[in-house]
Order: structure tokens, then sequence, then C-alpha cells
């Protein structure tokens, strides 16, 4: 096995007009074990900024506080662990224990979450539900053993603090060989910054959802729609988008009008730089650690082997690009030239921006930015209602209210139980006329009543199959460009199958919301109004995600693996956040292996209020 080894170093204060404080890699050591001793002056600027310090061992000290930090031209305050944006990187192995004494320098609560980490659920980082919080001045100890490896993050889980600067990177080494063989080992964490207050963000949005939104159409696009496609069939789609009071071009809530997107804490002019010398093998840890960004990662002139998602080892698939939903995690092999630079590019879900760094063997190199793709518009299927759109928004909602519930009746050994608010389950008792463990639900998806009313402004009737959907604006990649996308289909677990039990019940849960009131839900339920989702300890359960809006929503389960059905029983890849396309469905296992109160939500930090639940295991 060749050394892996990170080369870091303690923080270093530079001066800079863009930013005031970074942390960062030691420029000597790295150049000099690079054999580019002679231009470690040039490339001091670069490597200085390039990761946060790495802390390794069994104990560690964690300090939260506040930060000047400086990514737009002006200064603004950013809560950071031990002084650092992103957050140190925290280095463990596999089969220790670890201890963590996190200590609360802020004027309010604050707590990290340890995200994607299997551990007991009162050091699970929670509050409210895992425990109560760190107050100000105070310092909690959290302690547990690491049983598993891969790469994973961290974050706070008190109000917005995740926005504004506090997350970091976990990479675990494991107590086994790696089956994985590489070289040279790098984190690339992606993430948005804004200068305005995430409170101002969120007040905005629920005062004008679409604020952040530029692109919506003009008066050249209708002519445009009227000399490509007739007035009446021009006149038929405005109605329809009219009617539901939505945008074709409502991608993502926050945009780049106020986001900066930053890959390692560098901003695309900062430009983090990752050095490597010829013939290496190079791993990188993407991690999106973004409040509200989904990205679309490639690297323009390299194939990208990916050998891990959510931390977990997978039959290594290679593509030129894929997506990565906020709190995903994919680790990729390349295989660089030392004759050329590369762009590492992650743009925007909505092509409002990008991150960027330079994979490079020569400091003094850069590569050529590519121009972003075009701007997605939403289309027929990402609602999720076939090509009838009779029951959409205003008056036909309203109808919808009434409908007879009767075609959803599963007969006596199929039948629902509304025992628990707002939340739909379907019981057959054990192996009886479920589908198959990893092949998905057999029986079609139905509405409960708390879906009907001023809270969900759309319901998905017929949602696609979300499981080999590339995603918006990435669908064509393949036929226009070449380049092959990644999707949920192409992954397969790189172990057996842990828990080979057939489900004994279904969840089925509706992704919900009111876009025009910027309101958010499960089943129409928000959080505050929900009763937990109770599982037996031990069961094995299938959830099945509807995503009744337009939106892509990454949805997490704390304590518990989600194991996507992808069609292979034998080798069910494990996650922790699943992406749920618009108008769409998918299906996971759930083994309830971990007794206690855990959270279940979107990752998108403004939809988090509403799109919540707990999971209760007892």
């Amino acid at each position: 096995m060749k050394d892996k080894q990170l080369i870091m170093s303690s923080p270093i204060e530079i001066d800079s007009s863009r930013r005031r404080f970074v942390t960062g890699m030691a420029a000597g050591g790295a150049l000099l074990s690079l054999g580019l001793g002679p231009q470690i002056s040039f490339a001091r600027q670069h490597t200085e900024r390039s990761l946060p310090q790495t802390l390794t061992g069994t104990k560690f000290d964690l300090n939260i506080g506040y930060q000047s930090v400086n990514f737009t031209g002006r200064e603004r305050i950013a809560t950071a662990v031990n002084g650092s944006v992103p957050s140190p990187i925290l280095r463990w192995r596999e089969g220790d224990r670890v201890t963590l004494r996190v200590t609360n320098n802020l004027a309010h609560d604050s707590s990290i979450h340890w995200h994607g980490i299997i551990l007991p659920t009162e050091m699970d980082g929670v509050p409210g539900l895992s425990f109560d919080g760190i107050k100000p001045g105070e310092t909690f100890e959290y302690s547990f053993d690491v049983n598993q490896s891969g790469t994973y993050w961290y974050h706070s889980h008190s109000g917005f603090q995740e926005q504004t600067g506090m997350y970091g990177a976990i990479v675990i080494d494991p107590k086994e060989p790696d089956p994985v063989a590489y070289d040279r080992d790098y984190v690339v964490m992606l993430s948005d910054w804004s200068d305005e207050t995430p409170e101002a963000v969120y007040a905005k949005l629920k005062k004008l959802s679409h604020y952040y939104n530029f692109r919506e159409r003009t008066a050249g696009d209708l002519w445009r729609d009227i000399r490509n496609k007739g007035v009446a069939q021009t006149w038929k789609e405005r109605a329809m988008w009219n009617q539901m009071r939505m945008s074709e071009t409502d991608i993502s809530d926050v945009t780049g009008y106020t986001y900066t997107f930053l890959m390692n804490g560098q901003t695309p002019d900062d430009n983090w730089l990752g050095l490597f010398r010829k013939g290496e093998k190079v791993r990188l840890r993407f991690i999106n650690s973004a409040a509200m960004t989904i990205f679309d990662v490639r690297i323009p002139g390299l194939k990208m082997t990916v050998v891990a998602a959510d931390g977990q080892n997978i039959d290594p698939v290679t593509v030129d690009e894929f997506r990565i939903g906020v709190a995903e995690t994919y680790d990729v092999i390349v295989e660089p030239s030392v004759e050329s630079a590369y762009t590492v590019f992650a743009q925007a879900i909505d092509r409002t921006g990008y991150a960027r760094g330079t994979l490079s063997p020569n400091p003094e190199w850069q590569a050529e930015v590519p121009a972003m793709d075009p701007a997605p518009v939403l289309g027929h299927r990402d609602m999720g209602m076939g090509m009838d759109h009779s029951m959409h928004g205003g008056q036909a909602m309203a109808g919808m209210a009434a409908m007879d519930h009767s075609q959803h009746d599963m007969g006596a050994n199929k039948g629902m139980d509304h025992s628990q608010h707002g939340m739909q389950t379907v019981d057959h008792g054990q192996g009886s006329g479920l589908g198959k463990a990893g092949f998905g639900s057999n029986r079609p998806i139905s509405h409960v009543s708390t879906e009907y009313g001023p809270q969900v402004d759309m319901r998905a009737d017929s949602p696609m199959d979300g499981l080999s959907d590339p995603g918006i604006g990435l669908r064509d990649h393949q036929r226009l460009y070449g380049r092959r996308v990644l999707t949920y289909a192409d992954i397969c677990n790189y172990y057996p199958t842990h828990d080979p039990r057939e489900p004994s019940r279904e969840i089925e849960l509706h992704l919900t919301g009111n876009m025009s009131r910027y309101m958010w839900s499960i089943n129409g339920i928000k959080f505050s109004d929900a009763d937990p989702i109770q599982l037996k300890y031990g069961e094995r359960v299938r959830f099945i995600l509807v995503n009744d809006t337009m939106m892509t929503h990454p949805v997490h389960l704390h304590g518990m693996w989600s194991e996507l059905e992808t069609g292979d029983s034998k080798y069910i890849p494990r996650k922790h956040t699943v992406i749920v396309q618009p108008g769409s469905k998918i299906s996971y296992l759930v083994t309830a292996d971990a007794r206690g109160r855990w959270a279940y939500h979107c990752h998108l930090l403004y939809h988090m209020p509403g799109m919540f639940r707990e999971v209760r295991v007892s």
C-alpha cells in the first residue's frame, strides 16, 4: 500500500485583501515532498490556503467561536471551529474510541452533529432530541467508538450556524487494508457563503420565495415560444404555470446572486490548489457542506472513478460528471497527467455560479475554467403528473381535496394505518405482499388527507422513478457532450448486504410544500405539528419518499443507514443522505438497530424547519 499521509501544519496567518484568515497545508513540506522546492516562494500563496488544519488521534479540543472573514471584499463574522472556516479536518481510525471536548464561546447555544457517523443517540448532537445543546461558555464532551471508515463531515445543528461557516471534514482510515489504492489524498469541501445573515435570507424567502431568482421569463422568451410552438401551445403552457403559481426556472431557492461558492474555503478567484507528482493516483474526497446548493462536479480532461458514496465503498464506476446533493459525499480516484493542469469544477445546479480549484503538477500552471452549462428549465417529468396537468394548482387543487380515495384501497391485507398523525404506514406482515428487498415497493403511491389544503400547492400523482435519473440539467449530457453522468442506479455496494431480511412494512412519506408561501412539510404537516415516526427495535422497514414538489430534496436519516434499493438485493448500497428528484419517488430499507430519538429531515437548511420528523426507535 502506498503512502497516503496528508502533510499538514498548524494554522498560518496571512494578510490578504480577499480574506484575512486562512488555515492550510505547510507549503514548504508539501512542495519539498513533491520535489518542487525551488518554486516554494511562488506557490506559498496557494498552498497556505489549500486546506484547513488536520487534527489526528483520539482526543480533540474544539472551540466554537466568532471569526472575521473576507470572501467578497467585505469583512463579515463567521462561526468557526478553532478559528477556521472550514473547520479542522478530523482524521480518525476505525476501531478507536474518540473523545471530543467541544467548548462554546458564542453568545448563544451551539452543537456539533457528526454527519453519517453511527453512534449512540446521546452523542448525535441534535438539540431537543439527543441532548440539550451546548450553552454559552460551557463544554460538552462527545465520546464514542468509531465503527466505520470513509469520508464524512460535521456541522452545527443549531439555528443557521451551518450557513455561517461551521462545518468540517471527517476522514476515517480503515482498520483493515483499504481496497482502494491511491498515492495522494485530498478533501474537496464545497460550500456556499453569503454576506447576508442567514436570518435575513430566510426572511426574504418567506416574504417572496423567488427573491433570489433573476431568471424569470421575459417578453423575449414569450415571443420565442410563440415562434417555436405556436400561440395555442404557448398559451396552454403559460396558463398551466400561472395556475400553479410556479416558475419553470425556479431551480434553487438561494442563488449566486447572494452566494459565493467555495472549495475548501477558497473562492473561485482564490483557486484552491492540489499538487500531484508524475504517475500518482489521487483520491479526492468530495463533501457538499453547503447550506442550500446542490453541485454538479466534473474535471475536464479527466475521468473520475467513483469508489465510495457517503463513506461506504462501492464497486468502482467511471464517470465524467456527478451530482452531489447537500450533505452527500463521494470519493473518486483520478490519474492526472504530469503534462497538464486540471480544473476541478463544481457548478451550482441552477448555473448561477461555481466553485473551482486546480489539480496541477506545477503550482504555476492553471487550467482553463469551463463555461457553465445552460441553466435547466423544469418540465413535465418534474411535475410528477405525467402529461395530465388538469389537477394542478388553483381551483383544480381545491377540487382534489374532495377526491374519492377509494381508488387507493389496498384490500384487507393491505390496510392503511393512519394512527400516527400525518404518516402513512402499510403493514403486510412479515414478507407478505411486499416487494422484494432491494427492488422497491409493489404498490402504487397514494396521498393522505393532510396533503390537501393551502399548505400544499402540488402533488405528484404519477411520480417518476428517481433511481436512474441523472437529474434536471444533466439528463442529456451523454448525448450532447459525451459526458457520462453518475446515477444512483450505478451504485453497487462493495460488500454484501449486511441485513438480507425482507421488510416487514412500508412507510410512505411525501415531501410537500407551498412554494409561493415558502412553507415546507412532510405529508403536508410541518415538524412542530407532527407526531414522531415510531420504529420497533430490530425491525426492517422500507421507506418510500415521494417528492410532491419541483425542488430537489436531499433527505438525511440520523443514526441508521438508508439502504438504497437499486435492484440488487445482494449488494445494497448504504447511504446517509438520499436525493429525491422533483416529481419523483425513491425507496430504501432501514434496519432499526439504534434505540433512541433521531432526526430525519431535508438537508436544505431553509427547508429543514418544516420538512423534518423525529424517528423514535424503541
